[in-house]
């Protein structure tokens, strides 16, 4: 396998980025390389293995064997010459960018490129993204940069005007069971669900197909729709989805904060009952702040994996009244949205979708994700 094979159903950004490679390696002196690039498109399109599988190719002799010692060591994070630039909390902040400005200035300690990718561009904070402007505008010889983000609009025009653009597309259902099959052994049943229930989203179908309990997640929330009855059901419900996003977020969050608790205290000298060395307070208030924000982050981002799934619920609902016949997202609930589509009409199922998408618009403006939840499960219940 290459390191083009995951870039499932991204046949002209594969033959695009194939081609840069192949300029590259004909212009000696990077003249004709494009110094950075942005590449967007929908979540789970795999634009940060994209950009990954560029940087491979662009160190490999070969352009991407996936074979050789350069993309061995890139695809396992450890090349020196690939630098992954993300972020746990909600932004990267202007201390982190002007960390990897100073390294963009390097010259490549074994590789013919210094790759920087940014896996979060669209949650740098403008100060970060202005001290990222230089950098992009007048790149080292060997420096090329790589943002990701969700689309064009994510990123400062200051920045984006400068990138050439790789527009990634939603890959489809079919192409991604294929993969799960081939790859990693899913049963084809299975893969085919899952594929079709990840609307696209390649690394939420693995998630699936390798996790029960996530699969049993997916069908608790896609039942929702059925028992809401009453305000009580909704008030109920929208608690449960909060409840559950801070206890999933302080499960990942807990096994991480202790560990950069214990690497701080290392770092430090920091003795259980010993003095605290000058400036450790500050360093560990900056950390708890950090790690506060990332707890955030993630119990917003699991409330989002919900919302999500409600949408492709109501859109199979809206399927059934005014399409019938057509394919649907979550064929395993269909007597559920069935169900759900006799008490409704299209316009009242319309409705509901905004109520949905409304909320999301709500907690990325930092809404209290409990009072957002509680207004959308009202505009669900009617």
């Amino acid at each position: 396998m290459t390191v083009w094979s995951e870039l499932v159903g991204q046949g002209p950004v594969v033959e695009t980025l194939q081609a840069a490679v192949a300029d590259a390696d004909a212009d000696a002196g990077g003249r004709a390389m494009s110094h950075a690039w942005l590449f967007t498109g929908p979540p789970g399109s795999g634009r940060s293995n994209a950009a990954r599988a560029f940087a491979a190719a662009l160190q490999c002799e070969r352009g991407g064997c996936g074979d050789c010692h350069s993309c061995a060591t890139a695809a396992a994070g450890s090349h020196p010459d690939i630098t992954l630039i993300r972020t746990d909390g909600l932004s990267i902040g202007t201390d982190s960018a002007r960390q990897y400005v100073r390294s963009a200035a390097l010259r490549p300690a074994l590789g013919r490129w210094q790759v920087l990718i940014v896996e979060d561009a669209d949650r740098l904070t403008d100060q970060a993204a202005n001290a990222l402007l230089k950098a992009i505008e007048e790149p080292s010889p060997h420096t090329i940069w790589m943002l990701c983000a969700p689309a064009l609009e994510d990123v400062i025009i200051t920045i984006r005007s400068r990138c050439r653009p790789v527009l990634l597309r939603t890959p489809p259902p079919g192409a991604i069971a294929s993969l799960l099959i081939e790859r990693d052994g899913i049963e084809p049943a299975l893969a085919h669900e899952v594929a079709a229930a990840s609307q696209g989203h390649i690394g939420r179908a693995r998630g699936l197909a390798r996790d029960g309990v996530s699969r049993e997640r997916r069908r608790r929330i896609l039942a929702l729709p059925v028992r809401l009855r009453d305000l009580a059901s909704a008030l109920a419900a929208a608690q449960t989805i909060n409840d559950e996003a801070a206890g999933r977020a302080a499960t990942a969050g807990d096994e991480l904060d202790a560990r950069e608790l214990s690497d701080l205290r290392q770092a430090w000298g920091v003795e259980d009952r010993g003095r605290r060395p000058a400036g450790y307070a500050g360093a560990l208030a900056a950390l708890e702040k950090d790690q506060k924000r990332r707890r955030t982050r993630l119990a917003r981002d699991s409330i989002d994996g919900v919302l999500l799934d409600l949408l492709a619920f109501y859109r199979d609902v809206l399927v059934v009244q005014s399409a019938p016949g057509a394919a649907l997202v979550n064929a395993d609930v269909a007597d559920d949205v069935r169900h759900v589509a006799a008490l409704g009409t299209p316009e009242s199922t319309l409705g509901t979708i905004d109520a949905i998408v409304e909320c999301r618009e709500s907690l990325g403006a930092n809404a209290a994700p409990l009072l957002a939840l509680e207004r959308m499960m009202m505009g669900l219940l009617h």
